[in-house]
């Protein structure tokens, strides 16, 4: 597969223990919108020169602003791709509906991966950590570790060791957590090894957009914009994947 994807795959992969994660989520009137989940990696610029010389640090030197549309990455890489195991073609056929923007700048010390896709329907919005897990698990096509941060994403989403759902009638959004199986779960904590230390800076923030006035949010702490229509919470990443439950909650909007 061409370079450049093989170069961001290995970049991201190093870079997420220095990662800042957002999951952002416009939703429309008609229930429509765009989901985002947003990785700010810009604490690793600065350490871009312990990379070494090796595909990951190629292009990292300069500024670069690129979007990744997977449907065309796909079509364009279809023969590479037919070659892989259905194993991996699954992987990389769950990223078809997605973009990705990437935004470095050596300079100004910014590193930002923007993974987002649109949905008609909020019933049916994606577990974005599903997707991260998708993508993350493509550096075998990178050559990257196996022992790497990214594999801290195996075994989060829907066919992982915990599911995320969310649902909104119009009123009423949920987003909801449930370990389907703790054994799992457990592993996957436990794998993090000294990577759980370097995530324990890092958070994870919740910024919901609606079309209405947000009227109560089931989760102290949580933050509004001024004209109360986007709510922002934020727990630690590890405490997040260590209770996948922390970011349960209800959001009530104003009668239409």
């Amino acid at each position: 597969m061409n370079k450049f994807f093989t170069g961001i795959v290995c970049a991201i992969t190093l870079t997420l223990t220095s990662c800042q994660f957002s999951e952002n989520i416009y939703i429309n009137e008609d229930g429509s919108g765009k989901m985002e989940f947003s990785m700010d990696a810009s604490e690793m610029m600065e350490r871009v020169s312990q990379i070494g010389d090796g595909e990951a640090a190629k292009g990292m030197d300069r500024v670069m602003d690129s979007t990744i549309v997977f449907k065309d990455f796909i079509i364009e890489n279809r023969d590479s791709i037919a070659n892989l195991s259905p194993e991996e073609q699954q992987k990389i056929m769950a990223l078809e509906d997605f973009k990705m923007h990437i935004q470095m700048n050596p300079e100004t010390k910014k590193m930002v991966f923007d993974l987002t896709t649109d949905f008609i329907d909020a019933n049916e919005l994606q577990d974005m950590l599903k997707a991260m897990n998708s993508f993350s698990n493509l550096q075998g096509q990178g050559g990257a570790s196996q022992n790497s941060p990214s594999t801290s994403f195996s075994g989060m989403g829907q066919e992982g060791s915990t599911a995320v759902s969310y649902s909104f009638d119009g009123t009423v959004f949920k987003r909801f957590s449930k370990v389907t199986d703790k054994e799992l779960h457990a592993q996957s904590i436990d794998s993090l090894g000294q990577s759980a230390a370097m995530f324990g800076t890092s958070k994870y923030k919740i910024n919901y957009h609606f079309p209405r006035v947000v009227k109560s949010f089931s989760k102290e702490g949580a933050m509004y914009s001024e004209d109360r229509k986007t709510v922002t919470f934020e727990v630690g990443f590890m405490d997040m994947l260590k209770d996948p439950e922390l970011l349960d909650f209800e959001v009530v909007l104003e009668d239409k």
